[in-house]
């Protein structure tokens, strides 16, 4: 008995699981702590912005190009650092970019990146790297701050709303669209392969729009709307107070003219009636939409649907235009005009030309004929330095176009008549020479003389949208065979194209399918005046028409609708043009809603 009690081993002696004693459990468990303290410490030292720009490579390059980007200074004074956007908060993931981190620092030590010429040389598969490792984890660090399901409409652009939507719907990820907003970007460097293939939806990150999101995006449209009410009721009152005080004037100048007039001198012809300076319609019940009109540089449909428009994707899947702008348009406009737009779409800059113009367009019909009225404001003169005597089109102060068209044309849709306007146009950067104009045996069946003029994409075998190997973007010279041609015409797949010059006080009635053609027509009528420093045209056209290259507008159906004013002597690409909208009778879903008269 007193053997076994000797033999008794003691508290920390006592074996546990594959041996191991009490004490070694303790002092391993200690060991691990001190261990896994001192790894947890150097990690978290290693995982800080002070730590990551340690280094001149990085604190001379892309710490610089941090530093004027939101993420370092914004107005709520959150401040995402280095970690947060390239290191990952779950543990295994945080060890695994560590890990990952080892072939940077390799890098660094053999002086790959250790001058900003050398950096900028390895910029783009840095970048690449990077842009993958975020599309293949849903950008799960962006979503550390910017998560979806958390974002509020109200507070957002309607371009973001938008395009955060079809994120939603699509499986769109954050990198998708954001990269580049932190340092400087290189996109513009994939190619187009590469740029579907970073950017394709994802199944697996298709989420269902939250209730809250909804409720929110109803909201701000509800309050929008409100808005947009207000201001054309503000703006027709205004109006009409401004034609009581015309109406009132006249009359009073009439009565006055009257008092004072004395019999007619014998033998002396009383003056002629002056012609009328409007039609003879009831304006009063014409309905009134606000529409702007904005300068769009070289921006053409190939831009639109090239890898340069980050609305490509919403737009080729069917978004209209204004979806996205229609809140922006004298935002864009001042950018292009000016020449700081970032996409570079103005290498002729006109000094202190406006970039939008505010237009009323009022819309009304009676049983044979449309009738619109035009109405902005004049603007001072400001010369085109690149044109001798500043006018591009001297002898026409203002022009006016407009085009109306079907769903049958392609983009009409969803741009109006922004199908038209290619980039090998006439004064736009692709035109050809005119060497290759006179050259080409399309000139027997292409009035070539004046250049390249609007055309549809349909018509074309091919529409160049890459420009690769330093070819021209457009397709003015890959034309269709002429029954292939006389088939979109029997379809009535044109865009009907009237235009008023202010010199001649001549409108022109044509289509626009594989050039622009101005033949006539159903003959439209326009009366223009430029009084008190407001422009006002009024216009009617037959509502049914059989002449080739007319559309015949009919109750019960919508069309698309277009325009574009030449202002201050302009003329070519050098105009302010509408996006695209919807125009019908009686309807008041339309942004144009001709009411009977």
């Amino acid at each position: 008995m007193e053997n076994q009690t000797l033999n008794k081993p003691s508290f920390w002696s006592r074996r546990l699981i594959l041996g191991t004693t009490i004490s070694g459990a303790v002092i391993f468990f200690v060991v691990g702590i001190v261990f896994w303290g001192g790894f947890n410490t150097a990690m978290e030292a290693t995982n800080t912005t002070e730590f990551c720009i340690g280094c001149h490579e990085m604190e001379d390059n892309v710490y610089q190009e941090y530093k004027p980007s939101i993420h370092y200074s914004n107005r709520t004074g959150v401040r995402a650092g280095c970690p947060d956007c390239h290191v990952p908060r779950p543990w295994i993931h945080k060890v695994v970019r560590k890990i990952q981190a080892s072939k940077e620092v390799f890098s660094w030590l053999t002086g790959k990146l250790d001058t900003k010429e050398k950096f900028n040389e390895h910029r783009f598969e840095l970048a690449q790297s990077v842009w993958k490792a975020m599309k293949d984890t849903d950008s799960r660090e962006c979503r550390n701050c910017h998560n979806f399901e958390s974002m509020n409409p109200e507070f957002q652009k309607p371009r973001a709303r938008k395009q955060h939507l079809n994120a939603f719907e699509t499986g769109q990820t954050c990198i998708d669209c954001h990269k580049g907003i932190a340092h400087h970007n290189v996109r513009d460097q994939l190619t187009d392969e590469q740029l579907e293939e970073l950017e394709a939806p994802v199944a697996a990150y298709i989420r269902e729009v939250p209730q809250e999101y909804k409720e929110g995006l109803a909201r701000i449209e509800a309050k929008e709307a409100a808005i947009a009410a207000e201001k054309k009721a503000n703006t027709q009152a205004e109006k009409e107070k401004v034609q009581l005080q015309i109406e009132q004037a006249v009359a009073t100048a009439l009565e006055s003219a009257q008092a004072s007039s004395s019999k007619p001198v014998a033998g002396k012809k009383s003056a002629k009636a002056t012609p009328a300076d409007s039609l003879n319609v009831n304006w009063k019940k014409a309905s009134s939409t606000d529409i702007s009109v904005f300068f769009p540089g070289t921006a053409s449909i190939e831009w639109v649907l090239g890898r340069k428009h980050g609305g490509k994707r919403a737009f080729t899947k069917g978004d209209r235009c204004i979806e996205c702008h229609g809140e922006e348009i004298a935002d864009i406009g001042q950018n292009i005009v000016s020449g700081e737009s970032e996409k570079d779409l103005e290498p002729n800059v006109i000094p202190n030309k406006r970039g939008s113009i505010d237009v009323s367009i009022a819309a009304t019909h009676d049983s044979e004929n449309l009738f619109l009225k035009f109405s902005w404001p004049d603007s001072d003169h400001t010369p085109a330095p690149f044109v001798e005597g500043g006018k591009m089109d001297p002898e026409n102060k203002m022009k006016l176009a407009f085009m109306i068209s079907t769903d049958d044309v392609e983009f009409a849709d969803r741009a109006g008549c922004w199908g038209t306007c290619h980039a090998d146009a006439s004064s736009m950067p692709f035109a050809p020479e005119k060497d290759a104009l006179a050259s080409s045996e399309l000139g027997k069946r292409l009035d070539l003389n004046s250049g390249v003029t609007k055309y549809l994409k349909e018509t074309r075998t091919k529409l160049e949208l890459k420009g690769r190997r330093g070819k021209a973007l457009g397709g003015w010279d890959k034309l269709k065979s002429e029954d292939e041609i006389a088939e979109f015409q029997q379809a009535q797949q044109f865009m009907d194209i009237v235009r008023y010059k202010s010199g001649s006080k001549k409108i022109e009635d044509g289509q626009i399918l594989e050039q622009r053609l101005m033949h006539g027509g159903q003959g439209a009528q326009a009366v223009a005046n430029l009084k008190n420093g407001t422009w006002t045209v009024e216009i009617k056209r037959k509502l049914i028409s059989t002449k080739e290259g007319d559309v015949s507008i009919e109750a019960g159906k919508v069309y698309n609708f277009g325009f574009a004013i030449h202002d201050d002597y302009s003329s070519a690409r050098y105009h302010h043009v509408s996006f695209g909208y919807k125009l019908a009778l009686d309807n008041s879903e339309a942004e144009i809603n001709a009411t009977k008269q």
